[in-house]
C-alpha cells in the first residue's frame, strides 16, 4: 500500500508539493477551503474581464522550467509565455522611467537620469548575477534545517554582503533618487524594508533587469491550472470547499486531519495554509511557536486591491506601472516603523490587457491597482473609497487622462479580506520579511519539531516569499518526507 499524504491548501506551495509526492508514489489528497484552487492566486472573471487577484508578476522564469522539467514537461506544454516590452514603467512626480526587455535600453535610459551610472549599473548587475547563481543553485535549494547550509565556499567570500545592506550598496553607487528607488524596488518582493534587508539579495535585480519581466497569456492563474492539470495527471485528487478544522494527532504523531466534519486518515499530514493559521488546527501542546513568537516576528505588508473594468483603452500606461512619485521613506515607515494607514502612497497598477487582449472585453481595459500596506490595520468600506479616490486622483494626474467615469465595475480586497479568505495572520499578503535574522534556518521550520510525520510549506517557511520560492518550498518539503520514510 503506498502511504498516503493530506495537503492543506492549494497554493503554489501546495501544489508544487503534491506533484513531487505523487511522483514518488504517494496517495495525495488536497483540501482547499475556497471553491477555487491557486490558495492566493486566484482570479476574477466578471463581464468579459479577467483579473488575477494576487500574484501579478512572472520573475524567475528558469524556476517554472525546472519545475515543469522535473516532471518530463515544458511550460509551452501548458501556457503560452511572452516577455514584456518594455517590463514596466515608474511614474514619479516630474518625470517617468521605462525599464526595456535588454541591459543595453535599461543602461540607456539610467545614463538619460545620471550620466556615467550605466558602467555602475552593469558592474551590480554583474554581482548580482552572481548572487543569483549562488542562491539559486546552492541557499535556497536547501531545507533550512542548520545554519551551515548557508556555508558554501561561494557564500564564504560574499559573507559581509550578508551584514550590509540592499539600500546601503545602491546609494554608494547612485545618487539620483530615481535610480535609487527603481534598484530598490525589487526586493519590496521579499517583503522587507531595503535599509533591512541584505545586500546578497541583490539577486533580485538580476532576476528584474537581468531575466526579464514575463506574461503567461490569460495571466498568472494559467499557472495556477497548469500545476492543477500535472498534479490530476500525476494522480492528486483535490478536493474544493473543504476547509481543515482540525489536525488529527495521536501520540506525538499526525494521523490526518477533520474536513468538513470528515476524518481523513493519512500517514503525513503537510499544511501550505497560512503557518500561523496552520499550527492553530493542533491542540495547544503540539504547537511549536507561541502567539508572542509570532508577534515579534517581521510581516511582509498587507495590500488594498482594486479589480477595475474600464470602458475604454487607457493612455500612456504600460502593462506594469509603478507609482513612486511620493515619499518613498516616508511610504515604509509607515508600513514598517510606525504602522498606520499611509499617509500618501506609492502604488502599483497592472493593465495585462495591454499586451493580452484576451483579458478584456475589446476596446476595453483590465486593471489592477495595489497599494501595499501595513498588516493588522482597520479596514473599512471608508478607508478602501477614501484611498481609491487618493490613487485615481494621482493616476489621472500623472497619465494626463480622465478615467473615473469610464468605470464599468470596481471591486476591492483588503486586509479583512485576507483574514477571511485565507486565514492570513494580521492579514499579510506576503508572508514573513526577508530580513538577516528570518533567513533560511531562521524561518519557521518545514517539519514540526513537536508532532511527528506534519510538516509545513509556504511563503512563511523556507525559502520565502513570492512565487518562485513557494514552488522550491513544495519540492523542499516533499523531499523531507520522503526522506522521512527511509
Amino acid at each position: 500500500m503506498s502511504k498516503t499524504v493530506s495537503i492543506i491548501g492549494s497554493g503554489f506551495s501546495s501544489l508544487s508539493a503534491a506533484c513531487y509526492l505523487a511522483k514518488s508514489g504517494y496517495e495525495v489528497r488536497v483540501f482547499e477551503k475556497n471553491k477555487t484552487v491557486g490558495g492566493r492566486a486566484r482570479q476574477i472573471i466578471k463581464e468579459g474581464f479577467t483579473f488575477d487577484i494576487g500574484p501579478s508578476w512572472y520573475w524567475m522564469p528558469d524556476i517554472f522550467d525546472k519545475f515543469f522539467a522535473d516532471f518530463g514537461k515544458k511550460t509551452a506544454d501548458f501556457y503560452q509565455l511572452d516577455k514584456l516590452s518594455p517590463a514596466y514603467k515608474i511614474f514619479f512626480s516630474d518625470d517617468t522611467i521605462t525599464i526595456g526587455d535588454s541591459m543595453d535600453k535599461i543602461c540607456v535610459e539610467f545614463e538619460r537620469i545620471e550620466p556615467g551610472s550605466s558602467k555602475h549599473l552593469r558592474e551590480f548587475i554583474a554581482d548580482a548575477q552572481e548572487n543569483y547563481s549562488i542562491a539559486i543553485d546552492k541557499v535556497v535549494l536547501r531545507p533550512g534545517i542548520s545554519p551551515f547550509e548557508l556555508v558554501t565556499k561561494e557564500t564564504i567570500l560574499k559573507v559581509d554582503q550578508f551584514f550590509k545592506t540592499i539600500s546601503g550598496q545602491v546609494r554608494k553607487k547612485f545618487k539620483n533618487p530615481k535610480l535609487v528607488s527603481t534598484l530598490e524596488f525589487p526586493v519590496l518582493f521579499l517583503g522587507a524594508k531595503p535599509s533591512k534587508t541584505p545586500s546578497f539579495y541583490s539577486f533580485m535585480n538580476f532576476a528584474d533587469f537581468g531575466l526579464g519581466t514575463w506574461h503567461p497569456k490569460g495571466g498568472m492563474y494559467e499557472v495556477i491550472k497548469a500545476m492543477q492539470s500535472l498534479a490530476i495527471e500525476l494522480g492528486v485528487t483535490i478536493n474544493t470547499n473543504h476547509p481543515v478544522e482540525k489536525i488529527s494527532v495521536e501520540n506525538g504523531k499526525s494521523v490526518g486531519l477533520i474536513s468538513n466534519g470528515t476524518a481523513f486518515d493519512s500517514d503525513y499530514v503537510l499544511s501550505g495554509a497560512d503557518y500561523h493559521h496552520s499550527e492553530t488546527l493542533l491542540d495547544t501542546k503540539h504547537r511549536q511557536y507561541s502567539e508572542s513568537y509570532w508577534a515579534k516576528k517581521i510581516f511582509a505588508p498587507s495590500s488594498l486591491l482594486f479589480y477595475i473594468g474600464f470602458d475604454k483603452k487607457l493612455k500612456n500606461i504600460e502593462h506594469h506601472n509603478l507609482f513612486f512619485d511620493t515619499d518613498f521613506e516616508k511610504h515604509a515607515e509607515e508600513i514598517y516603523d510606525d504602522p498606520k494607514w499611509p499617509t500618501d502612497p506609492l502604488f502599483y497598477a497592472n493593465f495585462p490587457s495591454v499586451t493580452d487582449t484576451s483579458m478584456a472585453p475589446e476596446g476595453c481595459e483590465t486593471g489592477f491597482f495595489l497599494v501595499p500596506i501595513a498588516t493588522a490595520l482597520e479596514d473599512t468600506p471608508q478607508l478602501r473609497e477614501h484611498y481609491f479616490d487618493l490613487i485615481m486622483a494621482r493616476f489621472q494626474e500623472r497619465t494626463g487622462q480622465q478615467i473615473k467615469n469610464n468605470i464599468i465595475f470596481k471591486e476591492s480586497f483588503c486586509v479583512n479580506d485576507f483574514i477571511e479568505e485565507y486565514n492570513s495572520y494580521k492579514g499579510n499578503a506576503y508572508g514573513m520579511a526577508n530580513t538577516l535574522l528570518q533567513t533560511a534556518f531562521l524561518r519557521p521550520n518545514l517539519q514540526s519539531k513537536k508532532v511527528k510525520n506534519l510538516f509545513f510549506t509556504g511563503q512563511l517557511t523556507v525559502p520565502g516569499p513570492g512565487v518562485p520560492p513557494s514552488l522550491i518550498s513544495g519540492k523542499l518539503v516533499s523531499e523531507l518526507i520522503v526522506k522521512a520514510e527511509k
